[in-house]
């Protein structure tokens, strides 16, 4: 196999402005990747770093082509045209990753209706919504491969109580996932989703979730790039249906130094929510000790 098996190849990210759609972004253009970064944010955010044209710089400046789009996912014109724009730059799209995400982690009697609203809309809908529209493109593609951020379909009440509007939001993204396995299996079209074993370092974590403390306990969205670039990697008719945990996949892949993606290795690491119980780390995740 090539050692840039995504060179000209074209993702359609969304949420790819940062955090973890920018860092698989970032990994595509080291490869010489085509990149459509689907995404709302057009000029800077106080909390928030990175705009979809501050991300086409930085993609370009390592090696990739970017075309940066503005995009509402939860408007169905947007998403159209999105895909339309990308298939009109760059050829076709081989690749498509559900990473837009919204969290909001409140209890039903603190749940506005209009949260609700956007987390289902951007999560569940939004991620049925893009595969909708780049399906057909897909299937022209020699290795296409739907990659979704969402979580093993765990049903465990622990996970839906004090936060079921998102969990629900989550869920739905996977469902997608379960789903479209089936249906697009004969089509050759691999789809997978894909979660963190622990908190992974992005603005949500510190400015929702549980700021700076959490974040030094975190991991790097590096695991999530590296996972993601080898998952594309796969046969797209061989490897299917799979709910892919970040560190297990790696580990299974030859990957040994995770380490590497700690933000903090003096702080223990903190485990993400959906992880099923019986899904077993493959190596400590408590803070490493020093020699």
């Amino acid at each position: 196999m090539s050692d840039n098996p995504l060179k000209g190849k074209t993702l359609f990210i969304t949420g790819a402005s940062r955090g973890i759609g920018l860092a698989i972004a970032k990994a595509a253009a080291r490869q010489g990747a085509n990149i459509a970064i689907a995404a709302k944010s057009t000029k800077p955010h106080p909390k928030l770093e990175g705009t979809i044209y501050t991300a086409a710089e930085e993609l370009e400046a390592l090696g990739g082509k970017a075309l940066p789009l503005r995009v509402n996912i939860r408007e169905e014109d947007h998403v159209k045209d999105a895909i339309d724009k990308t298939v009109e730059t760059f050829g076709g799209i081989d690749i498509v990753i559900n990473n837009a995400s919204a969290i909001s982690l409140t209890p039903i009697l603190e749940t506005e209706m209009k949260r609700f609203d956007l987390m289902n809309q951007v999560n569940a809908r939004g991620s049925f919504m893009v595969a909708k529209y780049a399906i057909p493109h897909l299937m022209k593609a020699q290795n296409p491969h739907i990659l979704s951020l969402s979580p093993p379909l765990d049903m465990n009440e622990k996970w839906f109580a004090g936060h079921v509007a998102y969990s629900m939001a989550k869920f739905g993204m996977s469902m997608v996932v379960l789903g479209l396995a089936g249906e697009l299996r004969e089509a050759g079209i691999a789809v997978n989703a894909l979660w963190p074993r622990t908190t992974i370092a992005t603005a949500a974590i510190k400015n929702i979730l549980g700021g700076e403390k959490l974040m030094q306990a975190s991991r790097t969205p590096d695991i999530i790039a590296d996972a993601a670039v080898q998952i594309f990697a796969k046969n797209s008719r061989e490897f299917t249906g799979q709910f892919i945990i970040d560190d297990s996949f790696l580990y299974a892949e030859g990957e040994r130094d995770f380490d590497q993606y700690r933000v903090d290795p003096s702080q223990n690491l903190m485990p993400d929510f959906f992880v099923p119980e019986t899904s077993i780390p493959p190596v400590s995740l408590k803070a490493v000790e020093k020699e």
